[in-house]
């Protein structure tokens, strides 16, 4: 799994970063898991969101989770993730803690298995579609997340 991962990293450094143009250096980024609870507190914990964080704004800190859960101050989120280029796609439901290995270990599986192809259509689809936006702040400063749809706050569906 960390070949994978660094081979992932490598790629995505390629085709976000573009090393061969001239540029200023690049900012620290926060890890998307930091997005991720920062998003939730600041949500005032929701029952339920669903966003994109793009690839070149975070530090992908959760390759290879694809069904997991998510303690923050106050609930515990069970987190469905997966990376769809150019952005990292979550879903996220207030749930108490579970063991979501098995879960987890076959999204994954299936993921691999289609070589990750419907995820790169639907990021790429995301990209055309995902207009409304939201700032989260990070302790490396703010990151804009986006959204297919906009959420009513408080919705329980």
């Amino acid at each position: 799994m960390e070949a994978a991962r660094r081979a992932h990293e490598a790629v995505l450094h390629l085709l976000l970063n573009r090393p061969w143009a001239p540029r200023a250096a690049a900012r620290p980024r926060p890890r998307a898991s930091e997005v991720l609870t920062r998003h939730l507190l600041q949500r005032r914990l929701p029952h339920w969101t669903s966003f994109l964080v793009p690839y070149r704004a975070v530090r992908n800190d959760q390759f290879g989770r694809s069904h997991f859960n998510c303690p923050v101050p106050g609930a515990n989120y069970h987190v469905l993730r997966t990376g769809c280029f150019p952005f990292v796609k979550y879903h996220c439901s207030r749930a108490p803690w579970s063991d979501l290995a098995a879960q987890d270990r076959l999204f994954t599986a299936l993921k691999a298995l289609n070589l990750g192809i419907p995820t790169l259509l639907y990021g790429l689809s995301s990209w055309s579609f995902a207009r409304v936006t939201e700032t989260v702040h990070t302790s490396y400063g703010p990151v804009k997340i986006y959204f297919l749809n906009k959420e009513e706050e408080g919705a329980i569906y």
